[in-house]
């Protein structure tokens, strides 16, 4: 998954004293979409600039984290077509999973650093008294000066569900988006277990009820401020779809021999699936 970038180690502790010098990497992310030289698409390699290579006057970079001593600074200030080097351009951080392009380490970057800037983004101003926001200065949470209002960084709660029907592993693809094979997927609600989000899923997107849930990993996922909770388990009763067609264009029984997996091994969704079809589920 794109977590494992072992021997690499994301070191995601925050320290204020971190300062950019020109040598640091430059995440530079406006709405989901992020600096990189465009010739990854052709040599599947993500290359960020670094701080040396945008030329931008009086702005204050902010320290995300470090892949072993490689430090990550967020540019999160749309730049001017004079102030983007040669051969870089903005593109959409999943265009980059969609297409496979590493190493692992470098989308790891891009997807966690997509989590922090749209979390800055959106947290600019105090929801509870509408007045701007400062970062605490000691941990990572932006801190509202008037009424003291603490806010962290939003994680977001998902499932992943691999049902299971005998030696068939019930496949869906969206109805936009992502083209590839999926599992069924949604974001836990409030009040709601995760084990009760599992059979509600399955039950809205297939119209099916399930049993014999079993937890089987996590993963986390930046690109929609997720963490992604994965789980396994078994058709109870009648195993006809009924396909939410709101949701999904495609959704069946597939033999484990005749699973096609997703490109690149990024995803959870997509362990999940080489595992059922690979007959190693428990």
């Amino acid at each position: 998954m794109v977590q494992d970038i072992y021997p690499h180690k994301l070191h995601n502790e925050f320290d204020p004293n971190v300062q950019a010098t020109q040598e640091d990497v430059l995440l530079c992310i406006v709405n989901g979409r992020i600096l990189i030289h465009l010739n990854c698409f052709e040599n599947k390699e993500v290359v960020f600039p670094k701080v040396s290579d945008i030329q931008v006057e009086n702005v204050e970079y902010r320290y995300l984290f470090s892949i072993d001593n490689t430090k990550y600074f967020l540019c999160d200030m749309q730049l001017g077509e004079d102030q983007i080097p040669s051969g870089y351009g903005y593109v959409e951080e999943r265009s980059l999973r969609i297409e496979g392009i590493g190493p692992k380490d470098n989308l790891f970057a891009a997807i966690t650093g997509k989590h922090l800037a749209d979390w800055y983004r959106d947290t600019k101003f105090c929801g509870r008294c509408g007045h701007k926001m400062v970062h605490s200065t000691k941990e990572r949470a932006m801190v509202c000066p008037e009424c003291h209002n603490t806010v962290y960084p939003r994680i977001m709660p998902a499932v992943i569900v691999g049902v299971i029907n005998g030696d068939k592993l019930l496949l869906t693809k969206y109805r936009t988006g992502f083209k590839y094979n999926a599992l069924i997927a949604g974001f836990t609600e409030i009040g709601e277990t995760v084990e009760e989000t599992v059979k509600r899923e399955v039950m809205e997107e297939a119209g099916i009820k399930v049993n014999n849930i079993r937890y089987y990993k996590s993963q986390p996922w930046g690109s929609a401020n997720d963490i992604l909770l994965g789980f396994f388990c078994d058709v109870k009763g009648n195993d006809e779809i009924s396909m939410d067609t709101n949701e999904l264009k495609y959704a069946d029984w597939v033999q484990r021999d005749e699973i096609i997996l997703q490109p690149g091994e990024f995803s959870l969704t997509n362990e999940m699936m080489k595992l059922f079809k690979e007959n190693k589920v428990k």
